[in-house]
């Protein structure tokens, strides 16, 4: 954009004007300016010799006069800026370029510029959860008298306009920023406030309208533990126990189903598959429990504490009347802490809380990894289980299917126990009165509440609920299993049942028949001692 700024060097106002206007060219590279002095400009002097200095953008023809300011002439530069690409932005710091159409202000640009770190981004999820808070703010701080009506509503229908999905490009903050997440919450602060201000036709400040009666270092905390409740309640807690019954489902369906059990990755003695597979439900029931237990700790906020946690600007009862609120919209039961400084100056509880994410992982790993092993051959592993084929398995090996859900489920189990290092390192870095990464624990929490709900309904729905039994290949290993012979321990005593299982073993026959010719027990006795359907009953055989 071309300004031309008439003058004349004998005017001291024009000095004044031309020093404004090289402060703003020398920080935008979109705008240039031509000084041109009238009194060595004759066909200039009838028009502007009178009221010089004159800003002029030649261009449209539009004029800014004598008397203005830095804002004032930043203000003409936007108005001219609707078919420019970027138009000027001030904050405390100062003036900066801001693309022309975005509805963030100074403070998110400069958070662009300066972490242009990773590409990644505050999920929706999140970003969505500080939308709510602001709009339970504004409620709030109408009910209380401190927010004029007219620009709350004005809040309100911004942050239900942003929370349908629109407008979500405007959020484009590197998770790996300040580490109290300040330039996220002032993302959101500009973005309503610009959205508000165009509903309502009254002025809204980010700063003083919008974050009124909050901080980022407690807005931040608390979307921490509201979007991680919701996320657990709304899709984790859920996809677990569709898990679990999937679980018990094909459980009940394989009561009568016994194989040779393992330990060491070695023949041990029998049980049956709803014995095996029970216990994977015993997981996921434990594992939906430890979350349920840790979320009363996490439906305690941070907001109202604001700066340090002593409530600073905030009116003394936002914080019960904000956390009220909250619930109503929620339906979850949501208090104040009772300890703001607490809520500000650690984050024990998200640590507490991807814990027992990291303990899930680990729950789906181990089932993850047993069906792969179960699954694996068909003709050179176990064999024990066919899964239901879902792709194919090699770009060079026709034929070739794999066990890619248990394989993705494994993956997902990796990632969690490394968001879950994360998160603790993180958590250690509060610093007298605030952590200091709470972007990256907003991040990889509910990435990990995320992916652990989505990859428990993708193995169950995809996996276990309708993988085959190979029976015959159970019936087969389980015959040849000399580990039989340890029902055989009260009677016979355990050295001499070692070796039968060795010469059993080493002959490659069945346990009964070398029982038969090492012991004076007849077939028919032996038969009901070391039947297999009896031993998964366990006790004591007679």
């Amino acid at each position: 954009m071309k300004l031309i700024l008439f003058g004349t060097s004998a005017c001291h106002l024009c000095e004044q004007a031309q020093e404004i206007l090289q402060n703003i060219v020398a920080h935008f590279s979109h705008i240039q300016l031509e000084w041109l002095d009238i009194a060595e400009q004759p066909k200039w002097q009838a028009d502007y010799a009178v009221r010089i200095p004159v800003l002029l953008h030649p261009n449209s023809g539009k004029e800014l006069d004598w008397v203005f300011n830095f804002h004032d002439v930043i203000k003409f530069i936007n108005e001219l800026s609707m078919n420019e690409k970027y138009r000027i932005e001030t904050d405390s710091m100062g003036a900066l370029e801001v693309p022309a159409h975005a509805l963030y202000g100074a403070q998110t640009q400069r958070a662009v510029n300066n972490f242009p770190i990773s590409g990644l981004k505050l999920p929706p999820a999140f970003i969505n959860t500080v939308i709510l808070i602001k709009k339970t703010a504004a409620q709030v701080n109408i009910d209380l008298g401190t927010l004029h009506s007219a620009q709350g509503q004005a809040i309100i229908q911004a942050c239900d306009q942003l929370m349908t999905g629109d407008h979500w490009d405007q959020f484009p903050v590197d998770v790996f920023q300040t580490g109290s997440g300040t330039s996220t919450n002032m993302n959101v602060n500009e973005v309503l406030a610009n959205l508000a201000t165009k509903i309502s036709g009254v002025q809204i400040n980010p700063n003083d309208d919008v974050n009124q009666g909050q901080s980022s270092n407690d807005v931040i905390p608390t979307a921490i533990h509201v979007s991680a409740a919701l996320a657990c309640q709304q899709q984790l807690l859920p996809a677990l126990q569709h898990l679990a019954r999937i679980i018990e489902t094909k459980a009940a369906s394989l009561q009568h189903i016994t194989k040779t059990g393992r330990t060491h990755l070695m023949d041990a003695m029998p049980l049956s598959l709803a014995q095996e597979l029970g216990a994977w439900a015993i997981q996921i029931r434990k594992g939906i429990s430890r979350i349920e237990a840790t979320l009363p700790r996490v439906y305690q906020l941070a907001q109202g504490g604001t700066a340090v946690g002593t409530g600073i600007n905030a009116q003394p009862e936002f914080a019960t009347k904000f956390a009220a609120a909250l619930s109503t919209s929620t339906g979850l039961p949501f208090i104040p802490n009772a300890s703001f400084f607490e809520s500000l100056s650690c984050q024990d509880t998200m640590v507490e809380l991807s814990g027992q994410c990291k303990t899930i992982a680990v729950s789906l790993m181990k089932i993850a990894n047993d069906l792969r092993w179960m699954n694996s051959g068909p003709l050179a592993g176990l064999g024990e289980i066919e899964l239901q084929s879902l792709q194919p398995g090699s770009s060079i090996m026709p034929g070739k299917v794999n066990p890619v859900i248990p394989e993705a489920t494994a993956m997902v189990a990796a990632q969690v126990i490394g968001n879950d290092a994360t998160i603790a390192i993180a958590g250690q870095s509060g610093n007298f009165q605030l952590n200091v990464m709470l972007p990256v624990i907003a991040y990889n929490s509910l990435q990990s509440i995320e992916i652990l709900a989505n990859t428990s309904r993708v193995l169950a729905d995809k996996t276990l609920v309708d993988f085959k039994v190979r029976k015959d290949q159970l019936e087969a290993t389980l015959a040849k299993n000399p580990i039989l012979v340890t029902a055989l321990n009260p009677i016979i005593g355990y050295l001499k049942a070692a070796e039968i299982a060795k010469t059993a073993y080493k002959q490659n026959r069945a346990v009964i028949d070398v029982a038969v010719e090492l012991t004076d027990l007849d077939r028919e006795t032996l038969e009901n001692l070391l039947n297999p359907e009896k031993l998964i009953h366990g006790g004591i055989q007679t």
